[in-house]
């Protein structure tokens, strides 16, 4: 049940910065709105007055734009943002992330003076507690991935833990994760602020009007109809929070989203406490699952219960939001927090002597994954979002300034993907959503692995023609929905998912995997890539727009990459023309609409009379490669299959065994290998007969985990490790690529053109590496004389040449074949040295080498 709004102010009382909740009604009338000028056509509207729509108020007004209009329906910071517990961190386990934390901090330390509003911001710092070996160990991993970003991190012992939080029971405190900077701040208050200084610069705040319609035009530009009128408006902002459903919903959009309940208890004053000199860091103990920080003389503690016992509130997703739902709460249900209490008490034992004054238990949004939409949706123009935050208040900042860049200056300012809104699609539905919060929320405190696997809510509907009957043979990893092999058991094999910072039980099997594909044949199923249609009048010169390689001629097939104005790597793609002015576009799953609305949205500006058919879920994919790829396909065909008769990065229509697919000539193994295309429900069929065929050679199965090792001996790069919007084309070695000679002014050539005479930075670099029991992965430190000078960006272990590989950026001047330099891993540092690339070379080089009389075989370059 609801609490009703007269209850309120009671448990302001009890709020976090009690003192500057005082007066609060008072200060901030809600007929606010009568006092501001109304505008019928704005520039931008922002739906939703929490701090992340009033953040992205401001950072707009204060870059420039004119005409921003927020519209709120209630008051500012109605809905989650009030009662939110107003933890602030520079860690994040991911990479980018790291960068919007860093900004909120930086943004927050210098708010009050800049708008003369007070934010009540406390830095004490943070510690999370590794009460096991492979907390430390996670600790440690996280160390590598930190040491190349701005904020301070330190692994610190219990020594100094102790000093820093003098409450503590130490008994199960092996290490410590210490971030100085971090802290707490009041929500409404920044909310305030940010609020002043949008208006400071322009922006209209306007409530209470509740948006009741939007509707879109065909030049682009939107009508927001309110009680007061239609505001006409070229691009919507939706960042309404648990309402966020709701105005999706009024275009046809479903965003998952589902409200949680999110209870924190506050005490009242405890001597321990009060006599401290300084205040205590915030403290998050991940075994027992909770954040705990001082509130005054008290403290205040968050629990993340378990998916069993924690809860959502599935009526807001089935019915909407009950109408004029603002600042209430709901019931507090301590029972379902008694086991975080309980652990609570262990680990600072003054909480057994402390009364619990106050208990908030509050909505807040969750996504599926945990992490927030935001940007632009595809599918619909003009329309962004930011939304499905569950820790708004560390992201406000940084995400206000991210969506400003990105609306001003027509790309992201740097790679977060991660967030991109169109990494769901129609397969994310309600149950799914429900499903994936409840895991998400319960694991906020789990041990995060490499490769991590979450299997709540799998399969989803999304599954390939082969699902069936690979899924029992198999390890699955999920891709945008899709189940698709890592690797595959045989008898004898420690079967399932056993994550670990160390190899661990698929090592050895992915070994076997890369020895089928190097010396016989494999087959794996690559449905989930995404694939597109392009056809039309317009198609050649849309695609040489979008595209810095050529077209590819009829029947060939090309790797191509689409850049941003500023010349970065928005996306790789596979190219094949198919047939005069059609093509078939290729990227990874995880790109699927991210590459979808950047092509459909250049199509729409520049007027190009094209066809753009999205058809991943019609298309299954079987790859085969391997020295006898040739030999097993051509018992099924009449096609001629020859080196000269069906070359390298060729294309075209054939039949096997009576199934007809389209044929691509290209392996991401390197070896000799096709891609065929064919339609989903033939997918099983075509496997059958491919793996009959094969029999007298061997075949056998190959997952993505294969496949990632035999890219990475090749040198092949991969978008989203080697290149994203924060690389250009040049640094990470994608020239052969790029034809800045070619006629067409594609997309990015100009600043190419400037980067490429400014000289780069930092480059690309092909490492091995001398490890124990141990493999890179990407994000990791690079070291050169006592001092991290880069990172890789991804890394393996080279089944061929039995040692370590890894893809690094560093410095120009530290890039030459032959430098020495170091890779942490795990809190040690390995040496490194860059090695002329290719570790093993392809395919296609060996084959024109043995023709030229040279060396014969996979021999390693």
């Amino acid at each position: 049940g609801l609490q009703p709004g007269a209850l309120e102010v009671s448990v302001r009382q009890g709020l976090p910065h009690a003192a500057e909740w005082a007066g609060l009604r008072n200060r901030e009338k809600p007929s606010s709105f009568l006092g501001t000028k109304w505008k019928d056509t704005a520039e931008i509207v922002i739906i939703g007055g929490g701090c992340i729509g009033v953040s992205l108020a401001y950072h707009l007004a204060k870059a420039g734009m004119k005409d921003v209009i927020l519209l709120e329906k209630s008051e500012l910071t109605a809905g989650s943002t009030w009662h939110a517990a107003g933890l602030t961190t520079y860690f994040h386990p991911g990479i980018n992330l790291k960068k919007i934390h860093y900004y909120s901090i930086k943004l927050y330390e210098k708010l009050e003076e800049e708008t003369g509003q007070a934010v009540g911001f406390h830095q004490p710092g943070s510690i999370r507690i590794a009460s096991t070996p492979t907390r430390v160990d996670e600790f440690k991993y996280q160390m590598t991935r930190a040491g190349w970003h701005p904020a301070e991190q330190y692994l610190i012992g219990p020594e100094r833990i102790q000093e820093l939080f003098p409450i503590l029971n130490m008994e199960k405190v092996l290490a410590g994760l210490y971030n100085p900077g971090d802290g707490h701040i009041d929500p409404y208050s920044l909310t305030m602020a940010l609020a002043a200084g949008a208006r400071k610069y322009g922006a209209l705040l306007n409530y209470p009007v509740q948006v009741t319609n939007l509707s879109p035009r065909s030049d682009g530009t939107w009508e927001v109809e309110t009680p007061h009128g239609i505001i006409r408006t070229n691009r919507i902002v939706n960042t309404a929070g648990f309402w966020a459903r709701e105005i999706g919903t009024m275009i046809g959009l479903h965003h998952p989203l589902i409200p949680v309940h999110h209870q924190y208890v506050v005490t009242s004053t405890i001597p321990e406490v009060k006599a401290l000199k300084t205040e205590l860091p915030v403290l998050r103990d991940l075994e027992g699952s909770y954040y705990l920080r001082q509130e005054r003389d008290g403290l205040l503690f968050g629990p993340y219960e378990s998916q069993e016992k924690m809860k959502l509130q599935e009526s807001w997703v089935t019915n909407g939001v009950p109408p004029g739902f603002g600042k209430e709460l709901f019931e507090s249900d301590l029972d379902r927090i008694m086991d975080h209490i309980e652990a609570a008490m262990a680990m600072v034992p003054v909480l057994k002597q402390a009364d619990i004054i106050n208990t908030v238990a509050g909505p807040i949004t969750y996504s599926p994954d945990i992490l927030p939409m935001v940007g632009p949706h595809q599918g619909v123009r003009n329309y962004w979002v930011a939304i499905g935050f569950g820790y708004g208040i560390i992201h406000a900042g940084g995400v206000g300034k991210y969506l400003s860049d990105w609306i001003l200056g027509g790309e992201p300012p740097f790679d977060l993907i991660e967030l991109d809104p169109n990494r769901y699609g129609k397969w994310s539905t309600t149950q799914y959503t429900a499903t994936k919060a409840r895991e998400s929320y319960g694991f906020n405190n789990i041990v995060g692995y490499p490769k991590e696997e979450r299997f709540a809510g799998r399969p989803t509907e999304r599954v390939s023609g082969l699902y069936k009957v690979l899924k029992s043979k198999c390890s699955m990893g999920f891709h945008a929905g899709w189940e698709q092999p890592h690797w595959f058991y045989k008898s004898g094999d420690e079967i399932g998912y056993k994550p670990s910072f160390r190899r661990t039980n698929w090592f050895e099997p992915v070994g076997r995997e890369y020895k089928q594909v190097m010396e016989k044949v494999g087959v794996i199923d690559l449905t989930p890539f995404g694939k597109f249609i392009v056809k039309g009048n317009d198609s050649v010169k849309l695609l040489d727009h979008l595209f810095a390689n050529v077209i590819p001629k009829v029947g060939a097939t090309n790797i191509s990459h689409m850049l941003t104005p500023r010349g970065q790597v928005y996306a790789e793609l596979t190219v094949s023309h198919l047939s005069p002015g059609e093509f078939l576009l290729v990227t990874g799953s995880g790109s699927e609409l991210h590459d979808l609305r950047w092509i459909e949205e250049e199509a729409l500006k520049g007027g190009y009379n094209v066809e753009i058919k999205n058809i991943t879920d019609e298309m299954g994919v079987l790859g085969i490669a391997g020295p006898f790829a040739r030999k097993v396909l051509q018992k099924l065909t009449i096609e001629d299959l020859s080196d000269s008769a069906f070359k390298f990065l060729q294309s075209r229509y054939i039949k096997l065994s009576d199934i007809a697919a389209t044929a691509i000539r290209i392996s991401y193994s390197g070896e000799l290998g096709w891609e065929l295309y064919h339609r989903k429900e033939d997918s099983a069929a075509l496997y059958n007969v491919i793996m009959e065929a094969g029999q007298e050679e061997g075949i056998d199965d190959f997952g993505t985990y294969a496949l990632n090792a035999l890219r990475l001996e090749k040198a092949f790069r991969a978008w989203g490790a080697e290149m994203n919007c924060d690389t250009n084309p040049l640094e990470a070695g994608l020239d052969y690529f790029i034809k800045l000679n070619k006629p067409a002014d594609f997309i990015g050539k100009q600043a190419l053109k400037q980067i490429k005479e400014k000289g780069l930075k930092r480059r690309l670099v092909y490492l091995t590496l001398e490890t124990a029991n141990i493999d890179p992965e990407g994000n990791e430190s690079v070291w050169h004389n006592g001092r991290v000078v880069g990172n890789t960006t991804s890394g393996n272990y080279s089944y061929s040449t039995q040692q370590s590989l890894a893809f690094a950026y560093v410095p120009t001047e530290l890039s030459k074949v032959g430098q020495k330099l170091e890779v942490e891993l795990l809190g040690q540092n390995y040496s490194a040295t860059i090695v002329e690339e290719p570790l093993v070379l392809t395919e296609q080089t060996r084959t024109r080498l043995q023709k030229k009389g040279g060396k014969k075989g996979p021999k390693s370059a």
